[in-house]
């Protein structure tokens, strides 16, 4: 593992914990966000778990590379469709700029460690 990779998992978890924490909690700007969106609280909580599991993921990616990339593979896309759903529901370019940086963190995580894709847990 890189000095980089580690940097980039360790903001990555502390960015999702507080975001999954959030909405697990059903912080009023999740609620509200989630509103505004078009989407079903239902699927606040269950973006709560998913970045959950990506923390997860992150977490044993510091002994197992491989599953660093996974979890930036996981994460990525979640960040990506976080970007979709802000233009699906007419927000402007700014707006989705947090989901974008969060994207492109994880596709340089996934990138540092595409090596180890294929050995999760080597």
């Amino acid at each position: 593992m890189t000095i980089l990779s580690a940097v980039l998992q360790s903001l990555l978890i502390l960015a999702f914990l507080f975001a999954g924490s959030s909405k697990l909690a059903g912080v009023k700007h999740q609620v509200e966000s989630f509103a505004h969106l078009g989407l079903p609280q239902w699927f606040r909580v269950v973006t709560g778990l998913v970045q959950y599991i990506g923390v997860a993921a992150l977490v044993i990616g510091f002994w197992h590379p491989g599953m660093a990339a996974w979890a930036g593979i996981w994460l990525g896309i979640t960040m990506l469709l976080a970007c979709a759903a802000h233009f699906k529901a007419g927000d402007s370019a700014l707006r989705a700029v947090p989901a974008f940086v969060l994207a492109v963190i994880a596709v340089v995580l996934v990138c540092l460690n595409a090596g180890d894709v294929g050995h999760p847990f080597s």
